[in-house]
Protein backbone atom coordinates (compact mmCIF):
# COMPACT_ATOMS: atom_id res chain seq x y z
CA UNK A 1 0.00 0.00 0.00
CA UNK A 2 1.53 3.30 -1.09
CA UNK A 3 0.74 6.84 0.01
CA UNK A 4 3.13 8.39 -2.47
CA UNK A 5 2.47 10.17 -5.73
CA UNK A 6 3.98 8.49 -8.76
CA UNK A 7 6.09 11.30 -10.26
CA UNK A 8 3.41 12.49 -12.66
CA UNK A 9 4.31 15.65 -14.55
CA UNK A 10 3.24 18.73 -12.64
CA UNK A 11 0.87 20.35 -15.09
CA UNK A 12 -1.77 22.32 -13.23
CA UNK A 13 -5.27 21.32 -14.21
CA UNK A 14 -8.74 21.34 -12.77
CA UNK A 15 -10.32 18.17 -11.50
CA UNK A 16 -12.84 18.41 -14.32
CA UNK A 17 -10.04 18.43 -16.92
CA UNK A 18 -8.27 15.50 -15.24
CA UNK A 19 -11.29 13.21 -15.39
CA UNK A 20 -12.36 13.99 -18.94
CA UNK A 21 -12.73 10.72 -20.82
CA UNK A 22 -11.99 8.68 -17.71
CA UNK A 23 -14.16 6.22 -15.83
CA UNK A 24 -14.79 7.74 -12.40
CA UNK A 25 -16.37 6.66 -9.12
CA UNK A 26 -17.62 9.40 -6.85
CA UNK A 27 -17.48 9.01 -3.09
CA UNK A 28 -14.99 6.15 -3.46
CA UNK A 29 -12.13 7.68 -1.43
CA UNK A 30 -12.58 7.83 2.34
CA UNK A 31 -11.25 11.24 3.39
CA UNK A 32 -11.76 14.01 5.95
CA UNK A 33 -9.89 17.06 7.22
CA UNK A 34 -9.09 18.74 10.54
CA UNK A 35 -7.20 21.80 11.73
CA UNK A 36 -3.89 21.21 13.46
CA UNK A 37 -4.03 22.05 17.18
CA UNK A 38 -0.78 24.05 17.17
CA UNK A 39 -0.52 25.64 13.71
CA UNK A 40 -4.13 25.81 12.52
CA UNK A 41 -3.05 24.28 9.21
CA UNK A 42 -5.50 22.03 7.35
CA UNK A 43 -4.73 18.33 7.77
CA UNK A 44 -6.43 16.16 5.15
CA UNK A 45 -6.54 12.45 5.96
CA UNK A 46 -7.43 9.70 3.49
CA UNK A 47 -7.49 5.92 3.20
CA UNK A 48 -5.50 4.66 0.18
CA UNK A 49 -6.82 1.29 -0.89
CA UNK A 50 -4.28 -1.39 -1.76
CA UNK A 51 -2.97 -0.73 -5.26
CA UNK A 52 -3.98 2.95 -5.32
CA UNK A 53 -1.71 5.16 -7.45
CA UNK A 54 -1.42 8.77 -8.61
CA UNK A 55 -2.92 10.11 -5.39
CA UNK A 56 -3.91 13.75 -5.85
CA UNK A 57 -5.18 16.66 -3.77
CA UNK A 58 -7.54 19.26 -5.22
CA UNK A 59 -8.85 22.45 -3.62
CA UNK A 60 -11.09 25.40 -4.39
CA UNK A 61 -10.06 29.02 -3.91
CA UNK A 62 -12.79 29.71 -1.34
CA UNK A 63 -15.69 27.93 0.34
CA UNK A 64 -18.33 30.14 -1.32
CA UNK A 65 -18.72 28.08 -4.48
CA UNK A 66 -20.52 25.03 -5.80
CA UNK A 67 -18.65 22.15 -4.16
CA UNK A 68 -20.00 19.63 -6.69
CA UNK A 69 -18.64 21.52 -9.72
CA UNK A 70 -15.28 19.88 -10.46
CA UNK A 71 -14.08 22.76 -12.63
CA UNK A 72 -13.75 24.77 -9.37
CA UNK A 73 -11.03 22.46 -8.06
CA UNK A 74 -7.36 22.96 -8.89
CA UNK A 75 -4.64 20.41 -8.17
CA UNK A 76 -2.29 21.15 -5.26
CA UNK A 77 1.30 19.99 -5.72
CA UNK A 78 2.41 19.11 -2.21
CA UNK A 79 3.86 15.86 -0.91
CA UNK A 80 1.61 13.56 1.05
CA UNK A 81 2.81 11.94 4.25
CA UNK A 82 2.20 8.53 5.87
CA UNK A 83 -0.22 8.51 8.80
CA UNK A 84 -0.37 5.55 11.18
CA UNK A 85 2.80 4.35 9.45
CA UNK A 86 1.24 4.52 6.01
CA UNK A 87 -2.07 2.77 6.66
CA UNK A 88 -3.60 6.18 6.04
CA UNK A 89 -2.19 9.20 4.24
CA UNK A 90 -2.11 12.88 5.13
CA UNK A 91 -1.72 16.22 3.36
CA UNK A 92 -1.00 19.47 5.22
CA UNK A 93 -2.20 22.73 3.71
CA UNK A 94 -0.95 26.08 4.98
CA UNK A 95 -3.75 28.44 4.05
CA UNK A 96 -5.91 30.96 5.87
CA UNK A 97 -8.84 30.63 3.48
CA UNK A 98 -11.57 28.13 4.14
CA UNK A 99 -12.22 25.98 1.08
CA UNK A 100 -13.45 22.70 -0.35
CA UNK A 101 -11.02 19.82 -0.74
CA UNK A 102 -11.11 16.56 -2.71
CA UNK A 103 -8.70 13.61 -2.72
CA UNK A 104 -8.45 11.29 -5.73
CA UNK A 105 -6.48 8.22 -6.70
CA UNK A 106 -6.42 5.74 -9.56
CA UNK A 107 -7.35 2.10 -9.07
CA UNK A 108 -8.52 -0.60 -11.47
CA UNK A 109 -8.40 1.82 -14.43
CA UNK A 110 -10.78 4.22 -12.70
CA UNK A 111 -10.38 7.58 -11.00
CA UNK A 112 -11.71 7.31 -7.46
CA UNK A 113 -12.96 10.61 -6.03
CA UNK A 114 -13.71 11.54 -2.42
CA UNK A 115 -16.77 13.47 -1.36
CA UNK A 116 -16.03 17.19 -1.00
CA UNK A 117 -14.50 18.21 2.33
CA UNK A 118 -15.40 21.63 3.76
CA UNK A 119 -12.50 23.11 5.71
CA UNK A 120 -13.51 25.10 8.80
CA UNK A 121 -10.16 25.95 10.33
CA UNK A 122 -11.34 29.53 10.99
CA UNK A 123 -15.05 29.21 11.82
CA UNK A 124 -14.94 25.84 13.62
CA UNK A 125 -11.37 24.76 14.42
CA UNK A 126 -10.92 21.16 15.47
CA UNK A 127 -10.90 20.52 19.22
CA UNK A 128 -8.05 18.21 20.30
CA UNK A 129 -8.38 16.46 23.68
CA UNK A 130 -8.21 13.14 25.54
CA UNK A 131 -11.88 12.98 26.61
CA UNK A 132 -12.56 9.25 26.37
CA UNK A 133 -13.43 6.74 29.11
CA UNK A 134 -11.83 3.31 28.77
CA UNK A 135 -13.47 0.35 30.48
CA UNK A 136 -10.85 -2.39 30.88
CA UNK A 137 -12.92 -4.97 32.74
CA UNK A 138 -13.26 -7.26 29.70
CA UNK A 139 -9.91 -9.01 29.30
CA UNK A 140 -8.15 -7.78 26.17
CA UNK A 141 -11.33 -6.11 24.91
CA UNK A 142 -11.48 -2.53 26.26
CA UNK A 143 -14.64 -0.50 25.73
CA UNK A 144 -14.20 3.12 24.65
CA UNK A 145 -16.92 5.67 25.45
CA UNK A 146 -16.96 9.38 24.64
CA UNK A 147 -19.42 12.25 24.76
CA UNK A 148 -22.01 12.07 22.01
CA UNK A 149 -21.97 14.95 19.49
CA UNK A 150 -20.07 17.25 21.88
CA UNK A 151 -19.86 20.34 19.65
CA UNK A 152 -22.75 19.60 17.29
CA UNK A 153 -22.80 18.66 13.60
CA UNK A 154 -21.69 15.04 14.07
CA UNK A 155 -22.41 12.54 11.29
CA UNK A 156 -20.11 9.61 12.12
CA UNK A 157 -17.24 8.61 14.42
CA UNK A 158 -13.92 7.13 13.25
CA UNK A 159 -11.88 5.12 15.75
CA UNK A 160 -8.31 3.85 15.51
CA UNK A 161 -6.54 1.53 17.93
CA UNK A 162 -2.79 1.55 17.33
CA UNK A 163 0.26 0.03 18.99
CA UNK A 164 3.13 1.78 20.74
CA UNK A 165 4.84 2.31 17.36
CA UNK A 166 1.70 4.00 15.99
CA UNK A 167 0.89 1.14 13.61
CA UNK A 168 -2.85 0.80 13.06
CA UNK A 169 -4.42 -2.33 14.54
CA UNK A 170 -8.05 -1.49 13.78
CA UNK A 171 -9.83 1.31 11.95
CA UNK A 172 -13.60 1.46 12.37
CA UNK A 173 -16.60 3.76 12.00
CA UNK A 174 -19.70 3.91 14.21
CA UNK A 175 -22.75 6.10 14.60
CA UNK A 176 -22.75 5.34 18.32
CA UNK A 177 -20.42 6.99 20.82
CA UNK A 178 -18.94 3.63 21.83
CA UNK A 179 -16.55 1.06 20.41
CA UNK A 180 -15.25 -2.20 21.88
CA UNK A 181 -12.04 -3.80 20.66
CA UNK A 182 -12.64 -5.91 18.70
CA UNK A 183 -16.40 -6.28 18.28
CA UNK A 184 -18.12 -5.42 15.03
CA UNK A 185 -21.71 -5.31 16.23
CA UNK A 186 -22.19 -1.56 15.85
CA UNK A 187 -19.81 -0.83 12.97
CA UNK A 188 -21.10 0.98 9.90
CA UNK A 189 -17.76 0.97 8.04
CA UNK A 190 -14.53 -0.90 8.59
CA UNK A 191 -11.11 -0.19 7.04
CA UNK A 192 -9.39 -2.94 9.04
CA UNK A 193 -7.99 -5.24 6.37
CA UNK A 194 -6.75 -8.08 8.58
CA UNK A 195 -7.96 -9.67 11.80
CA UNK A 196 -6.70 -7.37 14.58
CA UNK A 197 -4.22 -8.92 17.02
CA UNK A 198 -4.98 -9.58 20.65
CA UNK A 199 -4.12 -6.84 23.11
CA UNK A 200 -1.72 -7.91 25.84
CA UNK A 201 -1.36 -6.68 29.43
CA UNK A 202 1.41 -4.17 30.16
CA UNK A 203 1.74 -3.31 26.48
CA UNK A 204 1.22 0.31 25.46
CA UNK A 205 -1.52 1.15 22.98
CA UNK A 206 -3.18 4.32 21.68
CA UNK A 207 -6.77 5.25 20.97
CA UNK A 208 -7.65 7.93 18.42
CA UNK A 209 -11.15 9.20 17.71
CA UNK A 210 -12.37 11.60 15.02
CA UNK A 211 -15.82 13.16 15.26
CA UNK A 212 -16.69 13.82 11.61
CA UNK A 213 -19.42 16.10 10.24
CA UNK A 214 -21.62 15.48 7.21
CA UNK A 215 -19.31 17.68 5.10
CA UNK A 216 -16.29 15.64 6.27
CA UNK A 217 -14.81 18.18 8.68
CA UNK A 218 -13.38 16.75 11.90
CA UNK A 219 -14.95 18.54 14.85
CA UNK A 220 -13.09 16.64 17.57
CA UNK A 221 -9.90 14.60 17.74
CA UNK A 222 -9.40 12.46 20.85
CA UNK A 223 -6.01 10.87 21.52
CA UNK A 224 -5.27 8.78 24.59
CA UNK A 225 -2.68 6.11 25.45
CA UNK A 226 -3.80 3.06 27.41
CA UNK A 227 -2.88 -0.40 28.67
CA UNK A 228 -5.21 -3.37 29.04
CA UNK A 229 -5.65 -5.57 32.08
Amino acid sequence: MSCNNDNYEEIEQTLNTYIQGRVIEKGAVIACAASDYSTGNILTFYYPEAGASNIRLYQTATSNIDSDEYSNYNQVFIQNEPFFNGYLGKYELIDENEKWIIVTFELDNEVKISNPIRSKQVTKPTVWNNAVTIDKTSFGMPIFNWEDNPVGDNAIYFQVVSDRNNSLLSGTYTYENQFQYYKTDNLVLNVTTQTPPDLFPKEEYNFTLMDVSSDNWVNWVVQKPFEVQ
